[in-house]
């Protein structure tokens, strides 16, 4: 009987074993792969992002790369990794000051601050308004005299403030936003982009990108990598730029490496790109447009120095392109996590060049630069924004009270 119960099961086992034979091979199971199987790997952000695959996938299609990045890796495993900058932004960081929350309140002297700018270049019009701040402080800032008849500061940005102030006369403000970041010697105030100053400005803000077209393409260009443009031909950033390019398909616009035909070309090749057909377009016009076409833009610093992080930057990060960057050493400080390629943090320029031709043909890897915009805002990037030149009429207001504005003693 025993026996009899053994045969029935091996014959049953056979008869299973075969049936699945005959599913594997006609392809009703199949196992997954290696490639498949394995989750990518996300790799800290300042250093060359691991690539997913060996096979290339010359993509163009961004909405393409996003929906396999988002199969294979996603935004929690992205939070997931990122989650100990959480911790890293609370207890500070010595790169950029500290914006907003409940302190500092009993600290003011004025609930209302007007601040008339006196001598500027590029400081928006639209800045002016009148604003609602933290701690029930009202601010008005206007380049109007009739509007500030008296004001409590005046702001210089081109002109030297006045030598001598006298009780009763409004503080003297001063701005330098230029790499030097030098003072007039003559200000109460004084606004940089450094922490160390007296108001922090960054270049973050949605201020420094006025009267631009915001197409951005979700189509990249595969045949040319690279966009860059500059107009101020400074030799090591040309010497930088030329060492990089010459390895990489790339578009130079503006005067400096200028390989598109001209100073005009833009719009030729990019017609979507104007603003206005009416109007003769200035450079800066199709800036963000022209950028977005590009898988790359290549953004170098005139000046390499500690917390000297322009719009070059953040003009390229808001295109939805990946920035390759030279500048600030600190430059993590100020940006989301995974966000550029920091030329630094390669051996040599045929390094860089090689790593930027495979992430253009890995569209998961090329995605993840992206994550920071589609995930939510991680590490300092939301100090980076809160104290930028958006928010700088509300702090410098509250700078102003603190010292009691015309009833500042000289």
């Amino acid at each position: 009987m025993l026996l009899k119960s053994l045969n029935t099961y091996a014959i049953l086992l056979m008869m299973f074993f075969f049936a699945f034979l005959v599913l594997f091979f006609s392809g009703f199971l199949e196992f997954p792969s290696v490639s498949t199987a394995i989750t990518p790997p996300i790799k800290d952000s300042g250093l060359p992002s691991p690539l997913t695959s060996n096979q290339t996938d010359p993509f163009t299609d961004l909405f393409g790369a996003f929906r396999k990045w988002d199969s294979l890796v996603g935004c929690a495993r992205f939070r997931e990794k990122h989650k100990d900058l959480g911790s890293f932004v609370s207890n500070g960081s010595a790169s950029l000051q500290v914006v907003g929350g409940d302190t500092g309140c009993d600290d003011l002297k004025m609930d209302h601050v007007s601040v008339l700018v006196k001598g500027w270049t590029w400081i928006p019009d639209n800045l002016d308004n009148l604003y609602s701040c933290r701690c029930g402080l009202s601010c008005l800032w206007t380049k109007s005299s009739v509007l500030a008849d008296k004001p409590d500061a005046l702001l210089f940005e081109t002109t030297t403030p006045p030598i001598q102030r006298r009780n009763g006369d409004p503080l003297r403000v001063y701005m330098d936003l230029e790499a030097g970041r030098r003072r007039s010697g003559f200000e109460d105030i004084f606004i940089s982009y450094h922490a160390e100053d007296d108001v922090q400005s960054t270049y973050a803000g949605a201020l420094f990108h006025n009267g631009r077209n915001y197409h951005v393409s979700s189509w990249k260009k595969n045949d040319t990598l690279v966009y860059w443009s500059s107009s101020r031909c400074l030799p090591e950033r040309n010497r930088l730029a030329k060492s990089l390019l010459k390895l990489l398909p790339h578009h130079s616009f503006g005067k400096c490496l200028n390989n598109v035909g001209g100073l005009d070309m833009v719009l030729s090749l990019y017609p979507e790109c104007a603003n206005d057909v009416n109007v003769k377009p200035k450079w800066w016009d199709h800036l963000h447009c022209a950028m977005s076409h590009y898988k790359f833009v290549l953004a170098i610093e005139n000046t390499m120095t500690a917390s000297y992080v322009t719009e070059k930057l953040f003009y390229a990060l808001d295109s939805g392109a990946v920035p390759i960057y030279f500048g600030a050493p600190n430059v993590w400080d100020f940006v989301p996590p995974h966000s550029i390629i920091d030329g630094t943090k390669f051996s040599s320029m045929e390094e860089l060049a090689s790593y930027v031709k495979s992430l253009a043909n890995d569209p998961v890897a090329f995605a993840e630069y992206h994550a920071w915009r589609r995930c939510g805002i991680l590490g300092n990037y939301g100090k980076t924004r809160a104290a930028s030149l958006d928010t700088l009429p509300c702090r410098l207001c509250e700078a102003v009270s603190k010292k009691g504005g015309r009833n500042a003693r000289g």
